[in-house]
């Protein structure tokens, strides 16, 4: 299929000037196909030619100002048009195709109840998989939508929707929207269970599939007075009201992203109606999205990107509003400790990669659709969002909000780059947010913070060392331990540091502390080290550090050492074995449990450790478990009890425990063991060889849900017999299986396919691995390559030849944009575990 590229996209927008899209589905037509007519209302500026795109199953009908075009002249998903100047009126009437991959008109049967539901995710360029357009975001107008779908569903859109006619045609119509992006248009249809309330003088809804609807229910009060707060708090810090007429959030299945941004309607995946017990850290990652997806409705909804190198500008400021909105807002104050935990390290490991790029890249470097599709990672998520806390550490937040609030103004409703971002900035202050803006966003690599600590009489001073270029501010805490309770650390002073130092050494009275860390409170982006006397003190105290956000760098800090190679991963096991017992804060014990067990255990000890490894871990779970069972019912104790269980259940090499805790289906002093928990027990088992098919098909009868049948799969890869292996594989891969798998299904069977445990029986696949996937993600598209590239990578098997087949792949199998970023990464990784375990032998 040929994408987009700037240089037509910039050509398109000189010629056109679109106003309006009409749009009518009909979603009653069976199971595989929609009918689709779209009618588009635009000027050229000039005579030239151009085109439209649409990716039809059939092109039906074409029309130019009434006069018929030839469908034949449909070159895949463009449809030529010669135009003279003035107005026009494009017609196209065409059979879409539903998708399984979530891309585009996605259709799924839940096969709890057999209700059927759709969903559209238009973003980046498939919205032409729903209607004709010209499909780039600077070319905005408003839409009119019509939909004809079964008459007991409900359908929702960007605007109000409303029953028109006799209810038994199904027909509705929407609202005329403001002016949008193609890649915002969205409808959703469907039996759904809905919560509606309104606020702010607007209808507000929560939507999801009706097999969830008791797990929907019992949380709509939270996500409603998130939503509520979030929003409130928006329009205090926003001179811009919220800019449409409605605000739905629809909870879909088999979704590819966290959420979409869709004005009116953002989807979410449905994971996040949760049907088992979750941590309050969950809760709170659930909380950031939605506070998240409603940023964009201001910075990418209201002003959008004029071409998809900015993207950056979109996700970076909804990360970073995201995080500091819900913590100022709603009871989630901590919400910047997750983001410590949970995100930072996704943007260092992805800035350490061959194919790192700067948060705002070259232009050049994003020349077409495919290309502007693979910079949705750890940079500019994660790196963004940390560089605009660091530049509203250095600028203050009232004149960057200043600045963001100008830039709404001029460019409501329109297009906008960085540059106009940033002299929307500059407008409001004195510092020179161009040059801080080519050294933090037009670079790429992490900095890395070092201290040069020394002593005289009656003072202390510090010297910060930098291995970057980047200008940092940063806060620097000076802790010593508390003389009546030497685990205890208490702060003595906290100061701010301008990095790179342009005078002398800071000089503060008294001692040398006992700990110093940089980077406290976590502003700014860059890896840290501590020097040895501190490293000893964190060794004996961390979890004295008094702010859960200081002890999630501490940890970030080893995480980096270990990947580094400057810290044993042993030393590391040993860390968390010491100090997770006593940790509090659900955030870094779920974090600092994930690292150890799902990269320190399963990739960069060497295979003779490992066991020892998991025992460790084990039993740490254990001292867990034992520890919070007397804390009592608090949310700190439940999540801190409940993600003990889940290291528990990956870590343990004796089955019994299971077993038994599936037989009486709770854990001995809780939590009682619910879906998630049983399919979690259950796979382990099968890695194990402790349990059998006959006892995955009895599982998924008690448990027929979606979420059921990935587990069922899963547990049916884990099986260390060759014959389900051969299946699962077959069931992946070969183009002939049907029904092909959604990205959900192929993913959960990926991940119960490759075991450490089972090198033996998976070793033989390592030589069909690069083949399949590269003609896998041919065949279907960047999502199932990137579920092909990630879980279906042979992670477990860190070996050299891993690696020489991998690099032969990239060298000669011309593997599609998407799967390459993938392996790219994936390999970079192999090689650190290599070298990590080659230091340790």
């Amino acid at each position: 299929m040929p994408v987009l590229t700037r240089d037509e996209a910039r050509a398109r927008a000189r010629l056109l000037d679109v106003h309006r899209y009409a749009v009518d589905l009909d979603l009653t037509r069976g199971d595989e196909l929609f009918a689709s007519t779209t009618r588009i209302r635009f000027t050229a500026r000039a005579a030239g030619d151009t085109f439209v795109e649409v990716r039809p199953a059939a092109l039906r009908r074409a029309a130019l100002d009434g006069r018929p075009l030839d469908p034949a002249a449909l070159d895949d998903n463009r449809l030529p048009l010669s135009l003279t100047a003035g107005e026009h009126e494009l017609l196209i009437e065409a059979d879409m195709r539903y998708s399984r991959t979530g891309e585009g008109m996605h259709r799924f049967t839940d096969p709890a109840d057999g209700e059927t539901y759709l969903y559209t995710q238009a973003f980046l360029d498939d919205g032409q998989r729903v209607f004709a357009s010209f499909d780039q975001p600077d070319l905005k107008a408003v839409f009119d939508a019509t939909v004809t779908a079964p008459p007991q569903w409900t359908v929702l859109g960007n605007a109000v929707a409303t029953r028109t006619g006799d209810p038994a045609e199904g027909r509705w119509t929407f609202a005329t929207t403001q002016p949008l992006s193609t890649y915002f248009v969205a409808f959703a249809a469907g039996p759904w269970h809905s919560v509606r309330t309104e606020h702010a003088g607007l209808p507000f809804a929560l939507h999801c599939r009706r097999s969830l609807a008791p797990h929907l229910d019992a949380d709509a009060d939270e996500l409603l007075d998130i939503t509520r707060r979030c929003f409130d708090r928006f329009h205090e810090i926003f001179d811009e009201p919220y800019p449409f007429d409605s605000y739905d959030q629809a909870f879909v299945p088999e979704f590819n992203a966290g959420a979409m941004e869709n004005p009116g309607l953002v989807t979410f995946r449905d994971e996040y109606v949760f049907r088992s017990a979750v941590t309050d850290t969950e809760r709170e990652t659930r909380g950031v999205t939605i506070a998240h997806e409603m940023a964009h409705m201001w910075f990418g909804d209201l002003v959008t990107l004029r071409w998809w190198d900015d993207i950056w500008l979109n996700e970076s400021f909804a990360e970073y509003m995201g995080y500091q909105v819900l913590a100022e807002a709603t009871r989630f104050g901590g919400a910047w400790t997750d983001f410590a935990c949970a995100r930072k390290g996704w943007g260092y490991d992805a800035d350490q990669r061959p194919s790192t790029h700067p948060v705002a890249p070259d232009p050049a470097a994003v020349p077409d659709t495919a290309s502007a599709l693979l910079n949705f990672d750890g940079i500019s998520y994660a790196k963004g969002a940390s560089a605009l806390r660091q530049l509203v550490a250095w600028l203050g937040e009232k004149d960057f909000l200043a600045g963001i609030n100008d830039h709404f103004a001029r460019h409501r409703f329109g297009n906008a780059a960085l540059a106009d971002f940033l002299d929307s900035l500059a407008r409001r202050t004195d510092r020179d947010v161009h040059a801080w803006a080519d050294r933090w966003l037009r670079t790429s690599g992490v900095d890395t913070l070092t201290p040069a600590i020394g002593e005289a009489e009656g003072h202390w001073h510090l010297t910060v060392g930098q291995d970057g270029t980047r200008p940092h501010r940063i806060a620097v805490g000076a802790y010593d331990r508390d003389p009546e309770d030497p685990a205890r650390l208490v702060l003595r002073d906290r100061f701010e540091v301008d990095v790179p130092q342009g005078g002398p050494a800071e000089v503060l009275p008294g001692g040398r502390p006992d700990l110093l860390l940089l980077n406290d409170g976590d502003l700014t982006y860059a890896k840290v080290r501590l020097d040895a006397a501190s490293w000893d003190t964190a060794l004996r105290s961390l979890p004295g550090l008094p702010d859960p956000l200081n002890r999630a760098v501490l940890w970030n800090a080893a995480r980096d050492m270990v990947r580094d190679g400057e810290l044993a991963p042993a030393a590391y096991l040993d860390a968390a074995r010491a100090h997770l017992p006593h940790e509090t804060d659900v955030a870094i014990a779920g974090a600092v449990l994930a690292f150890a067990r799902g990269q320190v255990t399963d990739r960069y000890v060497t295979p003779a450790d490992r066991p020892a490894a998991l025992a460790g871990l084990t039993a740490l779970a254990q001292d867990l478990l034992d520890r919070t069972r007397d804390r009592g019912e608090d949310t700190a104790s439940q999540g801190l009890r409940l993600t003990a269980v889940r290291t528990f259940i990956d870590s343990t090499t004796d089955p019994d425990a299971l077993q038994a805790w599936l037989r009486d289906g709770t854990v001995p002093g809780g939590p009682a063991l619910d879906p998630e928990l049983r399919w979690r027990a259950l796979t382990r088992l099968a890695v194990l060889g402790a349990t059998t098919g006959a006892a995955v098909d009895a599982e998924l009868a008690r448990d027929p849900s979606a979420t059921g049948r990935e587990g069922a799969a899963r547990c049916r890869a884990a099986l260390p017999d060759p014959a389900a292996k051969e299946a699962a594989w077959r069931a992946m891969y070969d183009p002939e299986h049907r029904p092909e798998p959604s990205n959900y299904l192929f993913t959960a069977t990926a991940q119960g396919f490759w075991q450490p445990e089972q090198h033996a029986l998976v070793r033989p696949y390592l030589d069909r691995y690069y083949p399949a996937a590269v003609a896998l993600a041919a065949r279907r598209g960047p999502a199932l390559a990137k579920a092909a590239g990630a879980a279906g990578f042979p992670r477990p098997l860190v070996e050299q030849r891993t690696l020489d087949l991998g690099e032969e792949c990239l060298r000669t199998a011309d593997p599609t944009p998407a799967l390459r970023r993938r392996l790219t990464d994936e390999l970079d990784d192999l090689r650190r575990a290599l070298r990590i375990r080659e230091a340790g032998r």
